[in-house]
């Protein structure tokens, strides 16, 4: 039987993604805030120059274009880092397009001119400006005093060469008249690149792709440029578990670039995360990036940023693809025993291990059959007999959790000195 005769898809009924290429300035894109936005999580720990460059590494590897390095106006050790990234990135002539998060104030861009200069290469300045009311009342400004700011910064960016991301922080609560008014301004100034923000966490899918086309049918069109020539980013958060789904509502709608981080880690409940985002884009088929080392990456994430890593987070958690549950591991065997790995993987399963460097694990337990056992007997080169499976499973009922390999191999040895 034919592969797709085996799963019914019902989410590609009555649903299409339509991107007209010839309207935007390239395909979907993704830009990794891992090491700024990242960082801003309370419970991060900021990695060493090299675990960061490691880090790159991988970002290269997995196809991502565009990445944060920094905030250089945090201080001068915040910069020798953003140096020696650029240094390796250039070195080794990467693909990823590196950028820095910037305050609209022109002593954050600055440094910038200087490390362009340096490495002859563009440096993305992201120049970000709160415009929701909320902000406005708190901090007792109003949209005299933000266009006058944008106005200053992006002036000196583009005068000295920085290609600029204008960002709207808090855009999913801003006035749309002051949203427009203020990228109308930034685009008339030179800033090719908008990046749209879901700063608080608060907006929904339907409120993603309303947003987006107010900028894409109204902003960007009366700002007198046509959409090709403008990158539009998006930037959400998970204050309402809603980043991963917010993501791929604004590549639904149109995004050119979709920003995330590695677990999500961020800020209060943390960002979108990149690594769930880039793997339900590719299960869509969406993109075609080489996923198999994405586990790897957030392995490392997990390591150095000391971001948590739940054992039941999706696809990357220790717990994503293991089952001690007789049924479950029963149907999983029957697949292996056709030596079909396609089937294995996606039997109880729907995201297939393989694509992302991972394999199916089958544990014995309280809820475990003989199947479960026989699988782990085989696997582990013991020899199958009635009385060891039987043993096993008279042992793994009276368990209240899955079994460790360490422990099932104990039980094995006390089996033969009986």
């Amino acid at each position: 039987m034919k592969e797709s005769e085996l799963i019914y898809d019902w989410n590609t009924i009555d649903y299409e993604i339509k991107r007209i290429s010839s309207q935007h300035p390239h395909d979907v894109w993704f830009d990794d805030e891992t090491l700024r936005d990242g960082l801003q999580s309370p419970s991060a720990r900021n990695p060493t120059i090299k675990q960061k460059i490691e880090l790159i590494d991988y970002m290269e590897k997995l196809g991502i274009q565009k990445v944060d390095l920094g905030l250089p106006g945090a201080g001068i050790f915040h910069i020798e880092h953003i140096d020696s990234m650029l240094s390796h990135i250039t070195e080794k002539s990467y693909d990823l397009r590196p950028g820095c998060a910037v305050r609209t104030v022109v002593s954050d861009i600055e440094p910038l001119v200087n490390l362009q200069a340096k490495y002859e290469t563009q440096i993305q300045a992201s120049a970000f400006l709160g415009t929701s009311p909320i902000r406005q009342y708190t901090e007792g400004w109003d949209m005299q005093r933000i266009i006058s700011t944008a106005e200053k910064a992006v002036t000196f960016a583009v005068d000295n060469d920085i290609p600029v991301m204008f960002v709207t922080e808090d855009t999913t609560r801003s006035k749309p008249e002051e949203i427009k008014e203020v990228y109308t301004r930034a685009i008339e100034l030179g800033a090719d690149r908008i990046c749209i923000c879901d700063t608080c966490g608060h907006v929904t899918p339907n409120g993603v792709k309303k947003l987006l086309a107010f900028i894409q049918e109204e902003v960007i069109p009366d700002s007198g440029v046509k959409r090709r020539d403008i990158e539009v980013n998006w930037h959400g958060h998970q204050d309402r578990g809603l980043g991963v789904a917010n993501n791929l509502a604004a590549v639904e709608a149109g995004a050119d670039v979709i920003h995330g981080t590695a677990l999500g880690v961020g800020e209060r409940a943390g960002n979108a995360p990149l690594d769930q985002t880039l793997v339900n884009l590719s299960l869509m088929g969406v993109i075609k990036n080489d996923l198999t080392s994405l586990n790897e990456y957030v392995q490392k994430a997990h390591e150095y940023i000391e971001v948590a890593l739940p054992r039941n987070y999706p696809v990357f958690g220790k717990d994503a693809f293991e089952t001690g549950t007789g049924v479950h591991a029963s149907a999983v065997v029957k697949a292996m025993k056709k030596g079909d790995d396609w089937l294995a993987d996606r039997i109880y399963s729907g995201v297939p291990a393989q694509d992302y460097g991972l394999e199916q694990v089958i544990r014995i337990g309280h809820m475990s059959g003989r199947s479960n056992i026989t699988w782990w007997l085989n696997k582990n080169d013991y020899q199958i007999t009635d009385d060891l499976v039987a043993y096993l499973f008279d042992i793994a009922k009276k368990q209240r959790r899955l079994m460790k390999d360490s422990e099932v191999h104990m039980a094995i040895s006390e089996w033969k000195n009986l």
